[in-house]
């Protein structure tokens, strides 16, 4: 599984790459701010509904640490998808923010 920082994430969306960017983490999380372009899909949901995926798509996925996105990106990868982790997760952003606010 390739692995980026949440920097060079930024850069990518900066230079208005087109991304699949998945946020693991669960929505009391993403509460407290989310990257605009991310789709929040809870881990547990992510896993029981990867036939939503398409297998022809990158995704980069990213939670707070890097961990539960690197353990979804490694078990996507078995099923045959093609992943990327944000290694420093939502700790290493320092771009601009998404509030839920309900």
């Amino acid at each position: 599984m390739k692995e980026i920082t949440a920097q060079e994430l930024e850069e990518l969306l900066n230079k208005g790459e087109d991304v699949e960017l998945i946020d693991v983490r669960e929505p009391f999380e993403v509460k407290f701010g989310k990257v605009p372009q991310a789709k929040n899909i809870p881990l547990q949901e992510l896993l029981t509904n990867m036939d939503q995926l398409d297998k022809d798509k990158e995704y980069i996925l990213i939670c707070r640490s890097g961990n539960r996105s690197g353990m979804a990106g490694q078990f996507l990868e078995m099923q045959g998808y093609k992943t990327v982790n944000v290694v420093d997760g939502m700790l290493g952003w320092r771009g601009e923010m998404e509030y839920d606010v309900d």
